[in-house]
C-alpha cells in the first residue's frame, strides 16, 4: 500500500521540500552557518552550498578550511549516494566532546557534484546545536539523513514515521 503524500503549503518566505528536484540541486548560500559542539563554536561562516533534494530539508556543505583547527578527523566507514558518489565519514571534536562519524564528505564526487569536493556536511542532531541565520536547526528525522530543518522550509520530510516507501 502506497502512502499518499500531502506536502505542506509554504507560507510567505518559505519553500517546500517537495519543490526541490531529484536528482538534487546544489546552490550557493550566504546564510550564516554556526555549529557548536562541547560548548565550543567550531564553525562560523557565510560560505556554504545547499544541496536540495525532493522530500529532504536542505543539507549544508561547508568548506573544510572554515572549521576550527583540529575539529575534523577522518573516521571509519563510508556510504554511497546514487547521485553524489562515495562519501567518507569524519569525527567532529569541540570543547572536549567527540562525535564519531558525525560528518561526511565526498572527496571525489560524481559528475555534476564536483563543487562538494572540499566541503563537509554535518549531522545537526549530533552537535550541541547548529544555526542558520541565527535560527537553531531541527535535525531531519531518521538515523541516516542529515538535513537541516528551519522555519523557512516545510515538509513532510523523508525520515518521519511512515516514509520508508517514499
Amino acid at each position: 500500500m502506497t502512502t499518499r503524500i500531502v506536502p505542506a503549503t509554504p507560507g510567505p518566505g518559505q519553500e517546500s521540500a517537495w519543490d526541490y528536484p531529484r536528482p538534487p540541486r546544489i546552490e550557493p548560500s550566504t546564510e550564516r552557518i554556526r555549529i557548536v559542539l562541547g560548548g565550543e563554536l567550531i564553525l562560523d561562516t557565510t560560505d556554504s552550498l545547499r544541496v536540495l533534494e525532493t522530500s529532504h530539508p536542505p543539507v549544508y556543505y561547508i568548506l573544510k578550511s572554515a572549521f576550527a583547527a583540529g575539529s575534523l578527523e577522518p573516521a571509519s566507514g563510508s556510504s554511497f549516494c546514487e547521485f553524489k558518489g562515495s562519501a567518507k565519514y569524519l569525527t567532529v571534536r569541540g570543547g572536549g566532546k567527540e562525535a564519531d562519524s558525525a560528518a561526511w564528505s565526498y572527496p571525489e564526487p560524481a559528475s555534476g557534484f564536483e563543487a562538494l569536493a572540499d566541503r563537509v556536511a554535518v549531522y545537526p542532531g549530533r552537535m550541541d546545536y547548529c544555526e542558520v541565520d541565527g535560527e537553531r536547526v531541527t535535525a531531519q528525522p531518521g538515523r541516516f539523513y542529515g538535513g537541516w530543518i528551519t522555519s523557512r522550509v516545510v515538509g513532510p520530510f523523508k525520515g518521519e514515521p511512515g516514509t520508508m516507501d517514499w
